[in-house]
């Protein structure tokens, strides 16, 4: 949610805290993820119960050239076979993979099929080098796959498990590697899934609690009808800029409202990584750009909400204003994500249970 600056230092604060780990708000992103530390795994498995873990890697011509829609099958002793399609750039992953030996297989129309096999060790997240395929002699396959929008309604399940400490949602970061990118109505249901999330209404709730109790926009009064408004208020900010920065934007203009957890590097280069996010998200097409939606979303709700807010806590000035209080939340958040909400989810995917 938007944070209006004239609330006072103990409302931002408590507001900025709890709005860290809801991720009702939009949170940008930056230069692209290494997807060697992405992947997933199941949140508690017993000590005794191998750890499952990731394999992802790209599909090429002889040329260099990516291939798009090559169908890559895993197979493997421990699981059934299953099929992916390599991406618009090329790549592909796979998620919740057993330990042990496994086989891919790739093909794609006019080229030769591939084989590729290697061992998985218990919670590896393994990048595979490119799979270059030779392009077929008199040879014509028609293939068959699962849809990138499957994946992404596969993935966006696996992100809408994932809440801080069992319970604060946390759904607006993803941790595997290469995810699909989001078609406008899975945005729309994400943004729709926060918004009715309870926790949002208790973090709204607990927030207006706690300007009544400092008298914060007094032209709203006290009682009952002065909480009434003051809620009213913080759910708008919420919804305004969840479904206009997470959903509406987005879909227009093609970009992810989502953070890609880097997790590998020094700590000085993912610092630099998710501050970074605070202002350039990953498009639809998998290329990084600025993240207009998360600014346009931040100047449009703070607009929005000068219906609604006392007069005093109006105008154009606060509006900026409240835009780069957002950029500077978004920026911590970031780091909070990089290098302390992992730790705090349990059903982080690709999380080691038995390592901190």
């Amino acid at each position: 949610m938007w944070l209006r600056l004239k609330s006072g230092v103990p409302a931002l604060a408590f507001v900025a805290l709890v709005s860290l780990l809801l991720r009702g708000q939009i949170v940008a992103q930056a230069t692209a993820p290494d997807s060697s530390q992405q992947g997933v795994s199941p949140a508690v498995q017993p000590e005794s119960t191998p750890i499952p873990g990731s394999i992802s890697g790209s599909v090429v011509d002889q040329s260099g050239a990516v291939v798009v829609g090559a169908k890559v099958v895993l197979s493997s002793k421990q699981i059934p076979s299953r099929d992916v399609l390599s991406s618009s750039d090329g790549q592909f992953s796979f998620i919740e993979v057993p330990p042990g030996p496994f086989q891919l297989t790739i093909t794609a129309s006019g080229f030769a099929s591939h084989t590729f096999s290697g061992t998985l060790q218990p919670g590896e997240i393994q990048s595979l080098p490119k799979i270059v395929l030779s392009v077929a002699v008199n040879k014509t396959e028609v293939q068959v796959g699962v849809s990138q929008t499957e994946v992404a309604a596969e993935q966006i399940k696996i992100e809408e498990q994932q809440r801080v400490l069992g319970a604060i949602p946390n759904f607006y970061v993803t941790y595997i590697p290469n995810a699909a990118p989001l078609n406008p109505k899975q945005k729309f249901q994400l943004a729709t899934r926060t918004l009715i999330d309870p926790v949002t209404f208790v973090v709204v709730g607990g927030t207006a609690g706690v300007q009544q109790a400092q008298n914060h926009f007094r032209e709203y009064g006290q009682g009952a009808q002065g909480y009434a408004k003051r809620f009213g208020a913080g759910y708008a900010d919420t919804a305004t800029s969840t479904l206009i920065g997470g959903a509406i934007l987005p879909s227009l203009l093609k970009q992810d409202p989502r953070y890609f957890y880097k997790g590998t590097g020094s700590t000085t280069s993912r610092a630099r990584y998710a501050i970074a996010n605070a202002v350039i998200c990953k498009g639809d097409n998998g290329h990084w750009q600025p993240n207009y939606s998360f600014i346009l979303a931040g100047l449009a709700a703070g607009a929005i909400s000068n219906l609604y807010y006392p007069q005093a806590d109006r105008g154009i000035g606060l509006t900026f204003e409240n835009l780069g209080v957002g950029i500077a939340q978004g920026a911590f958040t970031n780091l909070l994500q990089e290098f302390v909400i992992r730790k705090l989810t349990p059903k982080a995917p690709g999380k080691n249970p038995n390592k901190p």
